[in-house]
C-alpha cells in the first residue's frame, strides 16, 4: 500500500507565529478495554491516564544479547555509517541512530513482528498498523548528546504529515537504564494536550533536527507550565525493559556523561486508518526512511 494524496483538515496548527495550545481531539486508546493481546484492561487505562506504560521485562536476557550483537553490528559497519540513515553526532562524529532498521536488518525485522511488540500497537490504536518509523539509538558514555523536550506528534504532523494521534511508540532498552546516563523522561499526563510551537519549518529541517532539535521546540515558558502542571517521570530500569508512550507525550532525555553507554531500539507504530496526507507545517516531505509512505500493515 503507497500513499495516495488527500486533503484533511488540520486539527492541531503549528509552526506558525506564535504558540498554541490545542486540547486534545482524539482518543487515547483507541481500541476496545477488552481487546485480546498483551495488555490487560488496567494496563489500557494506565496508558490513557499517562500517556505511557513501562514493562520491565519484554525481552530475556538471551534476546537481548541477540540484539546487542546486531546494534554493535550496524554501529561498526562502515557501509551502514556511509548510508543516509545514519545520523551522526556533530562532535564526537560518533553514530546517533540509525533509521529505518527493521528494512536494513531482518533480527529487527523479527522484532517488529514479535506479537509482544505490534500487538500492543493494535491494541492501543484499536487497528492494523505499519511502522511509521524505526531506528536503533546509540548514546555511548562520555558525552553522548540528548534529546530535548518535544512532542513526536508535533513533528510528524508538522513535517510527515500525519492528520490524528493515532500512532504509538516503544523504546526497547537494550543496555541498563539508570537514572544518570540521559534516560527517558515524560510528563504524565501531557498527551491530553497538544503545543503547538511558534516559526517556520525550515526546508530540509530534518539533516539538522536529528542532530539537534531546533524548529518545534517548545518555549520554556511552555515547558515550565506543563512541568508544574504534571510533573517528570524518569525511566530506568534494566536491558529488556521497555517503554510505550503516546505520540503527543512531552519527552525528552539528557546527555550522557557518565561511563555507562545507554541504547535503544525505538519502533513507532501508525495506524493504517491513519496515513500520512502531504506535511501540514512544512514545505516538503521528510525522507521516507524517517516518515514512512508505505503502509503496509505489519503482518
Amino acid at each position: 500500500m503507497t500513499a495516495t494524496t488527500t486533503t484533511v483538515t488540520d486539527l492541531y496548527p503549528t509552526r506558525g507565529a506564535t504558540e498554541v495550545s490545542t486540547p486534545r481531539q482524539d482518543p487515547v486508546v483507541w481500541g476496545a478495554p477488552d481487546a485480546p493481546g498483551p495488555f490487560g484492561p488496567g494496563d489500557l487505562q494506565s496508558f490513557e491516564r499517562d500517556g505511557f506504560f513501562a514493562i520491565d521485562q519484554l525481552l530475556t536476557p538471551d534476546e537481548v544479547a541477540v540484539y546487542r550483537e546486531e546494534l554493535d553490528r550496524l554501529v561498526g559497519s562502515p557501509e551502514i555509517r556511509a548510508d543516509e540513515r545514519s545520523i551522526v553526532e556533530p562532535q564526537s562524529k560518533e553514530i546517533r541512530s540509525v533509521f529505518e532498521v527493521h528494512r536494513i536488518s531482518e533480527v529487527f525485522a523479527r522484532l517488529v513482528r514479535d506479537e509482544r511488540v505490534v500487538g500492543r500497537a493494535r491494541q492501543i490504536l484499536g487497528s492494523d498498523v505499519y511502522v511509521h518509523q524505526s531506528r536503533i539509538n546509540v548514546k555511548p558514555g562520555f558525552g553522548a548528546s540528548g534529546f530535548y523536550w518535544h512532542s513526536d506528534f508535533e513533528t510528524w504532523h508538522a513535517e510527515d504529515g500525519l492528520p490524528r494521534m493515532r500512532t504509538v511508540s516503544v523504546s526497547i532498552a537494550l543496555t541498563e537504564n539508570h537514572d544518570t546516563n540521559g534516560g527517558l523522561m515524560i510528563m504524565p499526563g501531557s498527551h491530553k494536550t497538544f503545543l503547538g510551537c511558534a516559526g517556520e519549518t525550515p526546508k530540509d529541517n530534518y539533516k539538522k533536527s536529528l542532530q539537534m532539535q531546533d524548529a518545534g521546540t517548545p518555549s520554556d515558558e511552555a515547558l515550565t507550565a506543563m512541568a508544574s502542571e504534571h510533573g517528570i517521570k524518569l525511566f530506568t530500569g534494566k536491558a529488556g525493559s521497555a517503554t510505550w508512550f503516546d505520540c503527543n507525550a512531552m519527552h525528552g532525555s539528557g546527555d550522557n556523561i557518565t561511563p555507562f553507554p545507554r541504547s535503544n531500539v525505538f519502533i513507532v507504530f501508525n495506524s493504517v486508518e491513519n496515513t500520512a496526507v502531504e506535511p501540514f507545517a512544512a514545505p516538503v516531505r521528510r525522507p521516507e526512511f524517517i516518515g514512512a509512505r508505505d503502509f503496509t500493515p505489519v503482518r
